[in-house]
C-alpha cells in the first residue's frame, strides 16, 4: 500500500494563518488573551448575524459553560439526542445532572419532536422536568428547528444548540448556532474549519458572553488581589489558536463550498448503484456546510454489500471511512440512562457510513474513492 492516505476531514489551512500567527509571536502576545482573541471573536459574530462570541478551547466547554448558564445543577435531568458524538452528552454529567436520551427522525437525522415532547411529558410526570435540552445539527444538517423550539418554548426549557458540526449552515436563511439559548461551536482539527483544537460560546448577550469569559478564566472577581466567589475554569482560547482561526474565517465560505461539491460528488457516484443512498437536504429551507458526507446501505438492494464491506475496501485502499455515530443510549457509560423513542439512531448506526468529505480532496482523490466503488459494488 503506497498510495497516500485519504482522510475522512482534514485540516486545510488557507495560507494566512502563519500571518496571524507570527504576529502573535511579534508582540508577544503567547497567552490565553490578545489581539486574535478579540479579532477572532469579532470575526465570529460579524458571520453569525452579530451575535456576541465567547472564544473557548473546546465545544465540549462551550457546552459545559451553556449548561452551567441555563441552570443545571446536580440532581438535574438534561434531555440531549442520543444519535450525536459523546462530548453532546459529557458535560451533563460534569454538572452531576443525568442525560434522557431521545432519538432522531429519518428527514435529518437529528432529534425527533415526536420523542422529544414525550420525553418531557414523561419526565414532568416523573416529577422531574428537565432543565435543557442538547439539539445536534448532525454532520451539519440542521435539524427541525422550527418544531424542535415550538416545543422546547411550549414547555419553557431553553435550548443548547450543538452546532459543533455547523458552522456555516443555515435553516430557513438562518445561521445554525444563532437558534438556542446558547449556540456551541468547535474548531477541532477535523472541523469545517480549524484552530488546531479550541470551541466558541455563542451567547445571547453581550452581558452573558462576559459572564462567559469570566467562567472561562477560573472565575476572578475584580480585585486587586486573586478573589474568587465562583468556581471557575481554564476554558478561554489562546491568542495563537485564535490567529489561526481568524486566518480560517476567511476561506470559511470557500470550504463550504468545497464540502457541498463533495457532497455532489456523492450523489452523482451513487446514484448509478441500488441501495445506496447519500445523506442530503429535504428541501430548500435546509442548507448544510456537508462537514462530512454519508451514506446508508441498504444489504438487500446491494447484493449483501454491507457498510462494513464498504468500510473495509476503503481501509485497504488507505482511504478512511468511519460508521456512523453510535446512539449515546448504547454507550455502556449511559446504559441505565432513560431513552424516547424506537430504533431511528441504532438503524442509521447499523447501516450508515461516513466517507472523505474534505475540502481539500484533489481529482485524484475522488478517482481512488470511485475505482474502490466501481470494483466493490459492479462485482
Amino acid at each position: 500500500m503506497n498510495e497516500t492516505k485519504i482522510w475522512l476531514s482534514s485540516p486545510h489551512m488557507g495560507g494566512t494563518e502563519q500571518n496571524y500567527v507570527n504576529e502573535a509571536f511579534d508582540t508577544n502576545w503567547i497567552a490565553p488573551l490578545g489581539p486574535n482573541v478579540n479579532g477572532f471573536e469579532n470575526d465570529l459574530s460579524a458571520y453569525l448575524n452579530n451575535n456576541p462570541v465567547a472564544a473557548l478551547s473546546s465545544g465540549t466547554a462551550a457546552l459545559h459553560l451553556a449548561l452551567l448558564q441555563c441552570g443545571v445543577g446536580q440532581g438535574d435531568e438534561v434531555i440531549c439526542q442520543s444519535f450525536t458524538f459523546s462530548a453532546s452528552a459529557n458535560p451533563i454529567t460534569y454538572l452531576g445532572a443525568t442525560p434522557v436520551f431521545v432519538d432522531s427522525e429519518d428527514v435529518t437525522w437529528n432529534i425527533s419532536p415526536k420523542y422529544l415532547e414525550e420525553a418531557i411529558t414523561d419526565r414532568i410526570a416523573k416529577g422531574k422536568k428537565p432543565k435543557a435540552i442538547v439539539a445536534v445539527h448532525l454532520y451539519g444538517m440542521p435539524y427541525l428547528v422550527d418544531e424542535i423550539h415550538a416545543i422546547a418554548n411550549k414547555y419553557v426549557i431553553p435550548v443548547v444548540e450543538d452546532s459543533a458540526e455547523a458552522l456555516g449552515s443555515t435553516y430557513k436563511g438562518r445561521n445554525c448556532g444563532t437558534f438556542g439559548t446558547y449556540g456551541v461551536l468547535s474548531f477541532n482539527g477535523n472541523k469545517i474549519i480549524t484552530t488546531s483544537g479550541g470551541g466558541a460560546l455563542v451567547c445571547p448577550s453581550e452581558e452573558a458572553k462576559q459572564h462567559t469569559v469570566f467562567l472561562a478564566t477560573q472565575a476572578r472577581d475584580d480585585a486587586p488581589h486573586y478573589q474568587h466567589s465562583s468556581i471557575g475554569y481554564n476554558y478561554r482560547l489562546s491568542n495563537i489558536s485564535a490567529g489561526i482561526g481568524r486566518g480560517q474565517m476567511e476561506v470559511l465560505d470557500k470550504h463550504i463550498n468545497l464540502r457541498r461539491q463533495m457532497n455532489s460528488f456523492y450523489q452523482e457516484l451513487f446514484e448509478k448503484y441500488d441501495g445506496i443512498t447519500v445523506f442530503t437536504e429535504p428541501n430548500e429551507d435546509f442548507y448544510s456546510n456537508h462537514w462530512l458526507s454519508a451514506i446508508l446501505v441498504d444489504p438487500e438492494k446491494t447484493n449483501g454489500i454491507t457498510r462494513e464491506d464498504i468500510r473495509l475496501a476503503f481501509a485497504k485502499a488507505n482511504i478512511e471511512s468511519r460508521p456512523l455515530w453510535k446512539p449515546m443510549h448504547m454507550q455502556p457509560i449511559f446504559e441505565n440512562c432513560a431513552f424516547y423513542g424506537e430504533n431511528v439512531a441504532f438503524r442509521l448506526f447499523k447501516n450508515g457510513l461516513c466517507v472523505p468529505s474534505g475540502s481539500n480532496l484533489m481529482l485524484n482523490d475522488k478517482q481512488r474513492i470511485e475505482k474502490v466503488i466501481f470494483e466493490l459494488l459492479s462485482r
